[in-house]
């Protein structure tokens, strides 16, 4: 894969059921030939373990601004400064709100205002937040501003709805990364 191959991605996963689709992309941008860092928001981390992406990842996952062991306390500006890329997947509702309107406060969405790095959201949601006008505007507002988002996917969610609003599978991710111009 062109794109993808000998790249440094950060994969930021927020708290939404998609999150468990994240460990299959950790290891589908992995056999794409990427370096793959995690961070996870708090609520990400009750729907799948750190343990879990460290294992698919070989690194250490990050999920707090306050890591003691990052080095001289400011371990989330070298993390921002390390990535070729940074996906958000899944981009939840909130998540895709705070990068909308520049708020920074977790390690998630500090990362995404301290990078310079291209930007990729992948937004899961309910299909009724995903059509709501105030999830719209900031969609198109993160487009305004060169972010890209890949999907959502129409389909059956987790809620027993159907409609559009899932996250695309890891490999429509990849495809869609790996297409992507620097």
């Amino acid at each position: 894969m062109g794109r993808v191959r000998d790249r440094n991605i950060l994969l930021c996963v927020c708290g939404g059921i998609a999150a468990y689709k994240s460990a299959a992309l950790v290891r589908r941008l992995g056999d794409a030939g990427a370096r793959v860092q995690v961070a996870m928001t708090e609520a990400a981390t009750r729907f799948v373990t750190p343990l879990t992406f460290q294992a698919l990842s070989g690194r250490s996952v990050r999920t707090s601004l306050w890591d003691e062991a990052a080095e001289a306390a400011m371990g989330h500006i070298e993390l921002a400064r390390w990535p070729d890329q940074v996906l958000v997947a899944p981009a939840t509702a909130n998540t895709l709100a705070k990068l909308a309107h520049g708020l920074a406060d977790d390690l998630v969405s500090t990362l995404c205002l301290a990078t310079s790095a291209p930007l990729a959201v992948a937004p899961a949601m309910n299909r009724q937040m995903w059509a709501h006008p105030a999830t719209r505007a900031n969609v198109e507002l993160l487009r305004s501003r060169g972010v890209r988002v890949l999907g959502p996917a129409a389909g059956g969610q987790a809620c027993g709805e159907v409609g559009e609003g899932r996250m695309l599978e890891p490999e429509e991710i990849v495809a869609e990364l790996d297409g992507a111009a620097d």
